[in-house]
């Protein structure tokens, strides 16, 4: 069994949609299809809820109208007889409807549970209109509610025994069912109420189901054709890799590259199930196979993660002061912020950090242990291959490449397939290109 996802813009009009319908009946054996919402539908769902929210009931109805107003057109579109026109209209009348129901005075206010349950709409919209056009084109489809196997814990965290354990009876107790459709992002938590998954969000949602069911191959449809050595947005001339590895695709993930979340493969790395990167616009495109495989030495990808900030503190008492590092790091903990890179020296630590919700707050304490500076509007530029000591001059290529551009932080050795910089945002473009022109001519070569 595969299991096969797709984003936001692949389900985004009726166009796309008769496209993934194709895919899907071209893809031999059995399959579970994982739909993100159609695009900007969450968003205009969050809007609704922030409108609520706030009690402006009339701004919420308004962005509810625009959004029935779009998928009155997609229905109008997308299915050819008047029988099923009339469901799938119902059907979002039905789901609207339910939304609007808070959309007044006296309505239950919008509290977190209220919010998720009204955003999980965009995936239950998108799956019942997709498996209404499935069944009007005569290809045979079972809708499958996310919410009867896809939970979290108490910590937010994925359920894994309990996924495995509903899902493998859903598929026992239906063998003649080649085609499950179901939502991804969308959840329940351990008390029973509407979740989500957060991170990663229907990737997240395709690989957990991968890992449950030991699938042959997890397909991540979206709209570019894999993943590439450098972003095709700032520099020409990229091209798709045609395989890496997970803890390459890991690291770009995390650090900018826009395809995948980076937790979003770990269920499938953790049961060894591939998976493909494939563009949707594109279908003959090979796209990006990610798996356990050999990573190549030298550089292999390029990718920046923007946001960042950067944040020393210098004081002599570091110097051979047992458990400096764990005063600072605790200061993070208690405000739940991530630290992304880390470095030190004698008497200073330069650190990195992604979150600026508690900034004022964390700095203000890290002044207790020395002086801090704080620079924002920084990025940083991910190179990820095999830096391990079987090839020479991988590093020397890079560091040649950024001999223009100056460079704030450098992170070696933390990770045998990463390599990570820091400098100013605005120098971003340039660097990339640099070092696309610099590393990559030198590892074709």
């Amino acid at each position: 069994m595969k299991v096969l996802k797709f984003g936001g813009t692949s389900v985004g009009t009726p166009e796309s949609i008769k496209e993934v319908a194709k895919i899907v009946s071209g893809i031999e054996g059995s399959k579970i299809v994982v739909l993100s919402a159609m695009s900007q539908t969450t968003n205009m769902l969050h809007k609704i809820t922030d409108f609520i929210g706030a009690s402006n009931f009339d701004e919420a109805i308004a962005t509810v109208d625009v959004l029935i107003d779009r998928y009155k057109k997609v229905v109008a579109e997308l299915f050819e007889t008047e029988n099923t026109r009339n469901q799938a209209s119902a059907f979002i009348e039905e789901r609207f409807d339910f939304i609007k129901s808070y959309a007044h005075e006296g309505s239950v206010p919008v509290i977190e549970g209220v919010e998720k349950n009204i955003v999980a709409q965009g995936e239950i919209l998108s799956t019942n209109l997709f498996t209404m056009h499935m069944d009007e084109i005569n290809v045979a489809s079972s809708l499958l509610s996310a919410f009867d196997f896809m939970r979290i814990d108490a910590a937010g965290e994925p359920d894994s025994a309990f996924i495995t354990e509903s899902l493998g009876e859903i598929i026992k107790e239906n063998p003649e069912t080649d085609l499950y459709v179901t939502q991804g992002y969308i959840c329940l938590n351990d008390v029973g109420d509407i979740d989500n998954l957060k991170r990663g969000g229907s990737d997240y949602s395709a690989s957990l189901i991968g890992a449950a069911i030991q699938a042959e191959e997890i397909q991540i449809w979206t709209d570019i054709d894999g993943m590439h050595n450098n972003d095709p947005r700032y520099v020409d001339g990229t091209f798709s890799l045609k395989e890496i590895s997970f803890d390459e695709a890991a690291e770009l993930a995390y650090f900018g590259a826009k395809i995948l979340h980076p937790q979003s493969v770990i269920p499938a790395k953790e049961k060894n199930v591939p998976v493909l990167l494939k563009d949707t616009f594109n279908p003959e495109s090979a796209g990006t196979i990610i798996c356990n495989c050999e990573v190549p030495s030298g550089v292999r990808a390029i990718a920046a993660k923007d946001g960042i900030t950067v944040i020393k503190i210098k004081s002599y008492r570091m110097l051979m002061a047992y458990g400096f590092l764990n005063n600072i790091f605790e200061i993070f903990e208690k405000y739940r912020t991530s630290i992304d890179m880390i470095t030190t020296s004698e008497v200073a630590v330069s650190l990195t950090i992604d979150d600026n919700t508690y900034l004022e707050e964390i700095t203000k304490e890290l002044e207790g242990f020395g002086s801090v500076e704080v620079e924002t509007e920084q990025t940083i530029v991910c190179l990820a291959g095999d830096f391990s000591q079987k090839e020479k001059g991988a590093s020397a290529s890079i560091f040649n490449s950024m001999t223009n551009i100056p460079i704030r932080m450098i992170s070696y050795g933390g990770s045998n397939y990463n390599v990570s910089l820091v400098i100013n945002t605005e120098n971003k473009i340039e660097a990339l290109r640099a070092l696309n022109e610099g590393v990559f001519e030198v590892s074709v070569s």
